[in-house]
């Protein structure tokens, strides 16, 4: 299993994490069985949004005498009320709610209270203003919580949220179809058929620059809805009209930047097994480059994809890696400290192209790499 830095936290994450879809499985004994591979493979990270008191009992089960072999992401604001789930900002009910689940988890500490689903700016202001930011700070404070996140479809919010500062981990939606999308305060104009029905062309302005904000503000992001609840697996169901792997959406999650952990959501044993065999996949099994290129009426023409498909390079210059912190330095019109060491420690700057041109006969894309590495030396100086 790989690891990762999860932002500024300092928490070294798997970069395969579980979601908890399969813990209410098989009237919830698959839960210990997900617990058993995951702690076997090296999986170390888990989220639990689910509010069902049964569900998070199995969790604190399955986390019997290993609590410190797992990293935990855990909701504040998502509760149980008349035997179904609620989203909460009404703070009684966002304290009960949590004080139940460290009560059924069995654990005094949350890793990552994870502030619990908010697509509206006027909710994130109830979230600052309404008390849940201060309960949230407040548990941290008293040792409850280790660090303090939110969960979010919408890139406008959650770009809100990064700048602000209040939090340091950053729940978000992100697959190929989805990062087409323009925000919205509707979830389910993400997958709603008539919104791929025209031509779209590239990446979202908003969900890169927030991809791009976190990764210079160093607030992690843990992947959430990789595989589109499934239907990116599917060809009749998935909005690009073609079929992908699960090895092909994960690789897209873990190349953008800031990102950490991809949770996958499994509703089998087999389901978690494959997507921890990712660890072990080729390279030509994860590349995605290829699928892309073929999404009818979506065109990533010209926008680097970070696919590596450029590779090698005859001068081994990391050219993924280069573009990804030029393209952190346009985005902020700002070389930011921690992008510019980040490229310092490279082994092969963009000084170091001699123009061959080799690069971009690979790229699916057609981007002007040898523009780019030129764009980089002026940006870095070498």
């Amino acid at each position: 299993m790989n690891y990762r830095t999860l932002g500024n936290t300092g928490l070294k994450v798997s970069e395969i994490g579980m979601g908890c879809e399969g813990f209410s499985e098989e009237n919830f004994t698959m839960c210990k069985q997900l617990f058993d591979i995951a702690e076997s493979a090296g999986v170390n990270y888990f989220d639990l949004y689910a509010s069902n008191p049964a569900v998070r009992s199995a969790v604190g089960e399955a986390m019997k005498g290993r609590r410190e072999k797992f990293i935990a992401q855990s909701h504040i604001g998502s509760i149980w009320e008349n035997g179904q789930y609620k989203r909460t900002r009404k703070i009684a009910e966002v304290k009960a709610g949590f004080e139940e689940s460290l009560k059924l988890l069995k654990t005094d500490y949350i890793d990552i209270g994870m502030i619990h689903y908010c697509d509206d700016l006027k909710d994130w202001s109830t979230i600052v203003n309404g008390g849940t930011l201060e309960y949230a700070r407040q548990l941290k404070a008293e040792g409850k919580i280790r660090f303090i996140g939110m969960s979010s479809h919408n890139p406008i919010v959650a770009l809100e949220a990064v700048e602000s500062g209040a939090i340091e981990v950053l729940m978000f939606s992100v697959n190929p179809c989805y990062d087409l999308q323009p925000a919205s305060e509707d979830v389910e104009q993400l997958w709603a058929p008539e919104n791929y029905e025209g031509q779209l062309t590239n990446m979202d302005s908003d969900r890169q620059r927030l991809y791009e904000t976190c990764q210079r503000l160093g607030v992690g992001i843990t992947v959430m809805k990789c595989f589109g609840g499934g239907d990116l697996l599917d060809a009749k169901l998935s909005p690009a009209g073609v079929a992908l792997t699960v090895y092909q959406c994960i690789h897209y999650a873990l190349s953008r930047p800031a990102v950490a952990v991809v949770l996958a959501g499994a509703h089998s044993v087999e389901q978690f097994k494959k997507s921890i065999a990712y660890e072990e996949a080729t390279d030509e099994e994860k590349d995605y480059a290829a699928a892309f290129a073929s999404f009818p009426r979506i065109n990533w023409s010209g926008h680097c994809m970070y696919c590596s498909h450029c590779a090698p390079c005859v001068k081994k210059i990391d050219i993924a890696t280069v573009t990804k912190f030029l393209n952190l330095t346009i985005a902020q019109k700002t070389v930011p400290e921690t992008v510019r060491e980040h490229y310092k420690v490279l082994e092969h700057h963009a000084s170091e192209c001699i123009q061959c041109g080799v690069c971009e006969t690979r790229c699916p894309f057609g981007v002007e790499i040898r523009q780019n590495m030129k764009k980089a030396q002026e940006v870095f100086g070498y």
